[in-house]
């Protein structure tokens, strides 16, 4: 009895081994992942160009004339903030001064597009609060009057500095004539 005993615990076991399902073989590693090459520097930022100067946007802002004690200024930029371009006139010494926002290191100049005209004329550093160029000219010179007159707009290029171009409203008029 002790054989058929040992017989059936011994097929028992088979029966048993033979249910159990073998274990599954080990995956292959994962591939070391790909090194990842850094982001492309984004490229630099280029001031667009325009075949024709006169049909680049306006320069966000607005004019404000106002009254002085030695004639009058036309003031031109965002509104509740500090102006980026004025035209001042001196009625006593009869000359108009153009100063525009941003600083230069040395002499510079600022170059005046108009519809029908254009011109640089020399320019200065100005003013102790904010950094300021300023030029200045005759009240009755003609390149004034093509800023009063051209056909909407007129541009301000300074080397190094973002170009403006400021539309010809009325208030520049004025100062001019203010100035005459």
């Amino acid at each position: 009895m002790n054989y058929r005993c040992a017989l059936a615990v011994a097929t028992t076991c088979l029966a048993l081994a033979s249910c159990i399902t073998p274990a599954p073989e080990p995956a292959p590693p994962a591939p070391a992942p790909e090194p990842v090459a850094p982001a492309p520097a984004p490229p630099p930022v280029t001031q667009p160009t325009y075949d024709n100067w006169m049909d680049a946007p306006a320069t966000p802002g607005d004019w404000y004339f106002r009254s002085t004690s030695g004639g009058s200024q036309a003031v031109f930029g965002p509104a509740n903030s500090e102006a980026i371009f004025a035209l001042t006139c001196n009625r006593a010494e009869r000359t108009i001064a153009m100063t525009r926002a941003g600083s230069a290191a040395g002499a510079t100049a600022m170059h005046i597009r108009t519809e029908t005209r254009e011109r640089t004329v020399p320019a200065q550093q100005a003013g102790t609060q904010l950094p300021m160029l300023a030029a200045t000219l005759p009240a009755a010179d003609p390149l004034l009057e093509a800023m009063a007159f051209s056909k909407g707009r007129f541009a301000v290029e300074t080397q190094g500095l973002a170009t403006l171009y400021i539309p010809s409203w009325p208030e520049v008029t004025r100062v001019i004539e203010d100035c005459r």
